[in-house]
């Protein structure tokens, strides 16, 4: 990606979703983990939303073989259509049709061997070309009260050029749960980056600045996949093929305003659920009413 103000707006974004999901079987036996409820909605249409509202609107879905949950929940349901519209349920209506608005086309890949989250990207090349795309991980949940994580970071590539790469701070001790990058200038929100490294000990972390889920990347990103070998866990790294991308083009650490949470745990599943219903339009009373009198009935007094 050049550094230009005109950069190209990204209008791809990719899902890899073909993962097993094991950490939450049995429900993941039959269900997709990015089907799995934050209230309302299922995982994969936070993402997917976040993505439109960046201004995507090509939605490259990377599946495996098995998984024709997410392939059905986008496709048109016609005869449920026709029971809403008979009934006159013109809300349930709208919600079941708005699951991808008119003019955003969803395309699904098969990832014919499960060979990580690079090869996974690499199963996009063939719709995505040589243009700029993002990537959305839907195990990162990203709240926000103002503009998406990807909003924000689209806006930087724009008026940068740069490739840009989402990060957040943890604590030193859990730097080997991500990748961990280092900029040469970092001014608080966006810096440069000089080394990204695959879940490095603590010790020999180069920073706590952590990759999540959420990618703006160039084109040039594919060829490094082609060439990149097996890494941790036999599997096709995407970190790799970002560490060897910047050496030819400029890569930027992002640090979004929002709050991630980890829906790929059931715990960070849990507080994404408990976040959104407090801030629900309608549920956020009865919700907090409900959360305090089980607290109560556990002795648990609040301070």
């Amino acid at each position: 990606m050049h550094q230009t103000s005109d950069s190209p707006r990204v209008r791809i974004a990719v899902f890899p979703v073909a993962g097993l999901g094991t950490r939450f079987l049995p429900a993941t036996k039959t269900v997709p983990k990015e089907m799995l409820p934050i209230v309302d909605r299922p995982l994969i249409q936070y993402a997917v939303d976040e993505a439109i509202a960046a201004g995507c609107d090509t939605l490259v879905f990377i599946t495996n073989r098995y998984k024709h949950a997410v392939a059905d929940y986008f496709d048109k349901a016609y005869e449920l259509e026709q029971k809403l519209e008979r009934a006159g349920k013109a809300e349930q209506l709208r919600l079941v049709r708005n699951v991808l608005p008119e003019g955003v086309r969803a395309v699904f890949v098969t990832q014919a061997e499960a060979l990580g989250l690079g090869h996974a990207v690499l199963c996009a090349r063939p719709v995505v070309g040589a243009q700029p795309f993002a990537v959305l991980l839907p195990d990162d949940l990203i709240w926000s009260r103002g503009p998406g994580a990807l909003a924000q970071m689209a806006a930087h590539a724009q008026a940068t050029g740069a490739s840009v790469v989402a990060v957040q701070d943890v604590p030193r001790a859990q730097t080997g749960s991500y990748g961990i990058v280092a900029t040469d200038i970092f001014d608080g929100q966006a810096g440069r980056i000089r080394q990204i490294v695959e879940k490095p000990a603590p010790e020999a972390a180069p920073s706590t600045l952590a990759v999540v889920g959420r990618y703006i990347l160039s084109p040039a990103i594919f060829d490094l996949l082609e060439r990149t070998p097996k890494g941790a866990g036999g599997e096709i790294q995407l970190t790799d093929a970002i560490a060897a991308l910047l050496a030819r083009e400029r890569v930027d650490a992002f640090r979004f305003h929002g709050t991630r949470f980890d829906c790929g745990t059931h715990l960070g599943l849990v507080e994404a659920t408990i976040r959104y219903a407090l801030d629900h339009e309608t549920l956020s009373e009865a919700a907090r009413g409900l959360m305090q009198h089980a607290l109560d009935a556990m002795g648990v007094v609040e301070t």
